[in-house]
C-alpha cells in the first residue's frame, strides 16, 4: 500500500537560506542550499512512491530552543531547498504542486529541527 502521509526531520535551515541572510559572498549562500537541498533530497528517497505525487500538501513544523519571535513567511521561504530536494527525489512531481500550510513554531530547547510533512492531495495515482 502507497504511503499517503510522509514526514521528514531536518536540522533547522541556516541563517544564509533565509531571504534576509546576508552573506559577505554569493558562493556561501550557493553552498547553504546545495547541501540543504541534497539532505532533504536524501532523506524523501527512503519515502518515494512509485510514481511521483502531482499535487500535496505541505506543513513545516518548526522547533526552536527559544521563544524568540520569528517571521513565519520567512521560515517557509528558508525551505525553499528542502522542497526542492523533495521533487529532485521525486517523491513531488514537481515544487509547483505543493499546496503550503502556514509554518508552526514549537519550543523544543532539547532537540531543535525542523518537520516536513507531505501528504499526497487528489485521486490515486495523481
Amino acid at each position: 500500500m502507497e504511503k499517503e502521509r510522509v514526514t521528514l526531520t531536518l536540522p533547522l535551515p541556516s541563517r544564509t537560506l533565509s531571504p534576509n541572510g546576508r552573506p559577505r559572498h554569493w558562493a556561501v549562500r550557493s553552498r547553504a542550499v546545495r547541501s540543504y537541498r541534497e539532505l532533504a533530497h536524501l532523506l524523501a528517497l527512503r519515502h518515494r512512491p512509485p510514481a511521483p505525487w502531482t499535487v500535496a500538501k505541505v506543513t513545516c513544523r518548526f522547533f526552536y530552543a527559544t521563544r524568540r519571535r520569528r517571521d513565519r513567511d520567512n521560515l517557509l521561504a528558508s525551505m525553499k531547498p528542502a522542497f526542492d530536494g523533495l521533487a529532485d527525489a521525486r517523491l513531488i512531481a514537481d515544487d509547483a504542486g505543493l499546496i503550503h500550510q502556514p509554518a508552526e513554531i514549537v519550543i523544543d530547547p532539547d532537540d531543535p529541527r525542523v518537520e516536513i510533512t507531505v501528504e499526497r492531495m487528489g485521486p490515486k495515482g495523481t
